[in-house]
């Protein structure tokens, strides 16, 4: 029997990657800048709608990390942030020496809960810290109450840095993610839906807003003959190398999309029997999920002692990898001294969720394996 290696989530060529590379090495186009960088940025700007107005830069942590900048955050300023998501969205907060705060979850889309949120800006506000900007997380894929949000942010008048790493390709009432905040953000990290090796945009309502970013971008370099700077700038433009992988991985976005959900599918068919697994899935209709990744929360309580560290070490001694979720930024130690609001939603999902093998290249093989194996783990139990 085959025992390689099953992945979380890898890297899907789609075919015509190798193409745009070759033409950047044919014309010589090996830099931070060329036809591909323009090429993907027109490619997202037409994918995600509304007016989008792409940059493409070298990660999607430089991407928050500018964000922040154009909103105006600066050292001493408090940012509202979501605690259930990964620490690429809190550490730009550090870099620009403001101060986060951070938000629990709510359970039906595991992101940023509203009513928390109003309660932490009404609490922050009577300290004298407004806050300056709200990152809303749309975890694995799955929107945030996009509404709900921007109803007390408006309220307000603090703008929203949408962190949509994860949701490319995701959707809310039609409209695409990375359009919903004041500024939003891609990424196209290795284990993303689509893949430029290292990489991410930056998405803007306006042409000048997106000239503001790439300045920043490209070291904040002045208009003048020579090499003047009067603000501090970043090297994180995206190669034409790495966009040249993107602009293929742009033609196969929707069907990396649509085999990402099958996989949501295939969990929710294994897990329909076994009670108190409970597959994450978008709360109704109006919100299209990705399912970058397919997660799962376990009530050891009604399993008779399964936890998730029993299905994580049975699958991996199958070889099969799955990984816990997201540790709340709040129970990290480089943030644990900031400010928390909420209860215990953010640390019970940690608690007893993990997210299994979910790539769009996973083949039947894979799949018969990986429900062979969860299979065994519960008829096990029953069996004692």
């Amino acid at each position: 029997m085959n025992n390689s290696k099953i992945w979380l989530s890898t890297p899907h060529m789609g075919g015509n990657e190798q193409k745009y590379v070759q033409e950047a090495f044919d014309t010589n186009w090996v830099a931070p800048l060329g036809p591909n960088v323009v090429g993907m940025e027109q490619d997202l700007q037409k994918y995600l709608g509304n007016d989008a107005v792409v940059g493409a830069l070298s990660s999607g942590t430089a991407a928050i990390h500018l964000g922040l900048i154009l909103l105006g955050v600066q050292a001493g300023d408090t940012v509202l942030c979501q605690t259930m998501t990964f620490s690429a969205s809190a550490n730009p907060i550090l870099y620009q020496g403001a101060t986060p705060v951070f938000i629990d979850s709510e359970w039906d889309t595991w992101n940023l809960c509203p009513l928390t949120l109003e309660k932490a800006i009404i609490c922050e506000i009577a300290k004298g810290n407004k806050p300056k900007a709200i990152i809303a997380v749309h975890l694995y894929g799955v929107p945030y109450q996009i509404e709900a949000v921007r109803a007390v942010a408006d309220a307000y008048q603090i703008p929203i840095l949408e962190d949509s790493a994860e949701a490319l390709g995701s959707s809310f009432k039609g409209q695409k993610c990375g359009t919903f905040g004041n500024i939003g953000v891609l990424s196209f990290n290795g284990n993303k839906i689509i893949t430029t090796s290292g990489g991410g945009a930056i998405v803007m309502p306006t042409v000048a807003l997106k000239e503001r970013a790439i300045y920043f971008a490209t070291q904040s370099r002045d208009a003048a003959p020579h090499y003047q700077h009067s603000e501090i700038g970043y090297n994180y433009r995206m190669s034409n190398i790495c966009a040249g992988i993107g602009r293929g991985q742009m033609e196969v976005l929707d069907d990396h999309v649509s085999k990402r959900r099958l996989m949501h599918d295939f969990y929710v068919t294994i897990f329909k029997e076994i009670p108190s697994v409970t597959v994450f899935t978008a709360p109704n209709a109006d919100y299209f999920a990705n399912y970058w990744l397919s997660a799962i929360l376990v009530d050891p309580k009604k399993l008779n002692g399964i936890t998730k560290e029993t299905i994580l070490l049975a699958l991996k001694a199958e070889n099969i990898e799955c990984r816990p979720l997201w540790k709340p930024m709040h129970l990290q130690p480089i943030f644990e001294k900031y400010a928390f609001y909420g209860t215990t939603v953010a640390e019970e999902l940690f608690e007893n969720g993990l997210c299994l093998p979910s790539g769009s290249n996973l083949t039947n093989e894979d799949r018969n394996r990986i429900k062979a194996a969860i299979l065994n783990i519960f008829h096990q139990n029953t069996e004692e």
